[in-house]
């Protein structure tokens, strides 16, 4: 009998089958490659309702181009933009947003050809609601770790009341007009808040994730530089990405000058807040919390008050502290708490002798108690040796209670990097 039509047939079906397998190989690849990115915040600010004082005037945000300069912490080769209403009354219309490599950090040019538009559910407008933040669609836009991206967007009606964050350290621009990709904006005012834009999130590999910092304005970098992005969680990120082991980790920044663990002071008390600012916050893995210094210095700001209450004061602080680790655990988030650092001195708070034995109790409960996952000792960091209660003379931005640059570099060249590694 004839063999070779059944050596021809198995062949056939062999080739059939590795073929069938190859194409599955490929589709396989071909569909489970977005599942190997994840999302993560690479930028990032609180959103605070603008009060009278430091809203624009409504003749300002009508008709209005507004360009502000970011600083990215991790990066990737794919970008979205979050727009933020969390605070209006009203739904805000914004009628488009475009992203560019700006030429500084200290001016309004941007590079011509690196702008891109942006779209929301393939829309260039958007329209939030009150209360709520808009996401934009997923753009294939590089960019840099470390590096800087311009967002302008344009208003026809201003937002009331206004969203933004106060305590940007950097100068936004505004303009009349729809100037959305002019390389430079004519005739610009230039205001040191942010407006609207609350997040800058990136892809990355899978194994990449986030650290927010949650904190006052000691986080939010009170007595850095203007546009010159040094503030500890600055010192921090450009770390990470020195380092072969930590480079996919973001950071997001969410302290608010003024902030209070218990009260609302310049924005949400941070137990109020902790589901936007923590939660929200793309691919967040780690938690750093830097609160309770105004909480502290808060009870006695007017006069010295009893004793029961200091003790009062540090209890409630401490089960806030509680509640954020619990809240963290239950999303499988690493809480990490940091110790207050002194401000004896404060011609804001001129603390006594007990509101400085209240900050001694509460960073012995930080580092004792257990709560928290790890400690940073920013205490330990940037007191005077000589004088434990008070920030060193170089540690020092003048007023006894916000750390100089100096001191923000400090305290972010003291964070393990181990931390994040695992």
């Amino acid at each position: 009998m004839d063999i070779k039509p059944f050596r021809k047939r198995r062949n056939f079906l062999q080739r059939v089958v590795l073929e069938t397998l190859f194409l599955a190989a490929f589709a396989f690849h071909l569909f489970a490659a977005p599942t190997s990115q994840v999302w993560i915040v690479s930028w990032a600010a609180s959103q605070q309702s603008l009060e009278a004082q430091n809203a624009l005037p409504s003749e300002d945000l009508r008709d209005a181009t507004i360009r502000q300069i970011f600083h990215l912490s991790a990066g990737g080769s794919t970008v979205r933009v979050h727009m933020s209403n969390a605070f209006g009354t009203a739904p805000l219309h914004v009628t488009a947003v475009h992203i560019a490599r700006p030429r500084s950090t200290a001016s309004d040019a941007i590079v011509p050809a690196s702008d891109r538009a942006l779209t929301f559910s393939g829309s260039p407008d958007v329209t939030i609601p009150p209360g709520a933040e808009y996401v934009s669609d997923a753009i294939e836009y590089s960019v840099a770790a470390l590096s800087d991206l311009a967002i302008t967007y344009h208003l026809d009606v201003e937002p009331w009341p206004g969203t933004g964050h106060l305590g940007s350290r950097a100068t936004s621009y505004i303009a009349h007009g729809e100037l959305l990709g002019a390389a430079n904006l004519p005739d610009t005012k230039g205001i040191n808040h942010w407006y609207q834009v609350s997040g800058i999130d990136v892809q990355a590999p899978n194994e990449a994730g986030s650290i927010v910092a949650l904190g006052d304005s000691i986080t939010d970098g009170l007595g850095s530089r203007m546009n010159e992005n040094n503030r500890w969680t600055d010192v921090l990120a450009r770390r990470l990405q020195e380092s072969g082991q930590t480079e996919l980790v973001g950071v997001s920044n969410q302290g608010i000058g003024g902030n209070h663990l218990l009260t609302d002071g310049i924005g949400p008390n941070a137990l109020a807040r902790f589901d936007r600012d923590v939660l929200g916050q793309a691919g967040v893995r780690w938690l750093i919390v830097l609160e309770g210094v105004n909480d502290l210095g808060g009870l006695t700001r007017l006069g010295e008050v009893p004793k029961l209450e200091h003790a009062t004061r540090v209890e409630r602080v401490l089960a806030a502290y509680q509640q954020i680790v619990a809240r963290a655990h239950a999303h499988g988030i690493r809480a990490i708490g940091a110790t207050i650092t002194p401000f004896v001195g404060s011609d804001y708070y001129h603390p006594g002798p007990l509101t400085e034995a209240d900050r001694q109790a509460v960073n012995r409960w930080i580092r004792t108690g257990g709560y928290f996952d790890a400690v940073i000792d920013f205490d330990a960091v940037v007191r005077d040796p000589g004088q434990p209660n008070r920030l060193a003379p170089n540690f020092d931005s003048g007023d006894h209670l916000h750390p100089s640059p100096a001191g923000y570099k400090a305290m972010g060249d003291s964070i393990p990097l181990s931390l994040f590694t695992h």
